[in-house]
């Protein structure tokens, strides 16, 4: 086991390095230009300060150069500075993280306890009303572009019944508690203020149910078909014949000998979460990962686009070796030499 997990941490670091060398590359060959972008008109027109600006971010030295450069950085844990925060790209990632991380949270959650559910019902009561209901919802789920689901919520729940608060991630008059780790609702928890902590769920609401209905939607027919495909196997027959009761099969016998594929999707719908935050993030407002990256492809950031790709390729394989671990504890079948 721990040599598996060895050689999952080395194939990191070269993933890491692919990652870097891929974005930078991509990055630098838009056809577009970073000072151009960046400074104002009047700015622009002054080749002093044009000169001046691409030296201080090495936009003065060749392509190989400046890669070198960024690598020996990232080799130190610097990750460089944002040319349009003028933050350590590090820092920046620090502050926007936790929302971002606690928003996917919430939408797998969602997506874990919906998806299960309605796979197990669906699967139990095939071919019947309740189970073409479900497969609708989950089939919607996959099919249905998030960015209009989000618009169409938001609209409906915020702006026309008022049941859920608007865009952003606390109301304007609340106050985040100082020192926290950055996710809210433990912040909230920890420090008692229990108004603060509601607000929070309020926000999230929305969001967090946007996000987790792709992913609901893939772990509702993951688990229909794996739940059918092993209740029509002997064992289960066998289990059934001994007058075990039907729940008692399904949950302790069915269900567990299912969830390996289950984990796969939800271990990929998580990293996928990470990784496609920039529109919802964008329409909810959410001070997040995905806002950040917006931002900085839209000013052309090349370090701050770097580093978010390394951070969601990092956890990327970091939540897949967590699932490939998983494995072997569900199904004893599995080992890892």
């Amino acid at each position: 086991m721990f040599r598996y997990i060895g050689r999952r941490l080395l194939f990191l670091l070269f993933l890491l390095f692919g990652v870097s060398f891929l974005v930078f590359m991509i990055s630098h060959l838009v056809p577009s230009d970073p000072v151009a972008s960046n400074l104002s008109q009047a700015a622009m027109s002054n080749p002093e300060v044009v000169a001046a600006y691409k030296e201080k971010w090495g936009l003065d030295k060749s392509l190989f150069s400046q890669f070198v450069l960024y690598f020996q950085n990232l080799l130190m844990g610097d990750l460089g500075t944002s040319i349009r925060t003028g933050n350590p790209v590090l820092e920046d990632l620090m502050q926007f993280f936790p929302a971002t991380m606690e928003l996917s949270i919430v939408a797998m959650t969602i997506a874990l306890i919906f998806g299960v559910l309605f796979g197990i019902i669906s699967a139990i009561y095939r071919n019947k009303a309740i189970d073409h209901v479900v497969r609708t919802i989950s089939i919607s789920g996959v099919s249905i572009p998030s960015f209009w689901f989000a618009l169409i919520t938001l609209s409906f729940f915020s702006s026309f019944l008022g049941l859920t608060p608007g865009p952003g991630r606390i109301d304007s008059r609340s106050a985040t508690p100082e020192g926290g780790t950055g996710l809210l609702l433990f912040d909230s928890l920890i420090s008692g203020d229990f108004q603060l902590f509601t607000d929070v769920v309020m926000h999230l609401a929305l969001p967090g149910l946007v996000l987790g209905l792709f992913t609901m939607g893939l772990i509702a027919r993951q688990t229909r078909s794996n739940l059918l495909e092993v209740m029509s196997t002997d064992y289960i027959r066998t289990a059934r014949s001994k007058g075990l009761k039907e729940s008692g099969v399904i949950i302790r016998h069915a269900l567990a000998n299912s969830l390996i594929p289950v984990l796969t999707v939800a271990g990929l719908g998580f990293s996928n979460l990470l990784g496609g935050m920039v529109l919802i993030e964008n329409i909810f407002a959410w001070p997040g990962i995905g806002q950040y990256a917006y931002h900085s492809a839209v000013s052309l950031d090349f370090p701050a686009i770097t580093g978010v790709s390394l951070l969601i390729a990092f956890i990327f394989v970091i939540i897949n070796l967590f699932i490939d671990i998983l494995y072997g504890i569900i199904d004893p079948r599995v080992r890892y030499k």
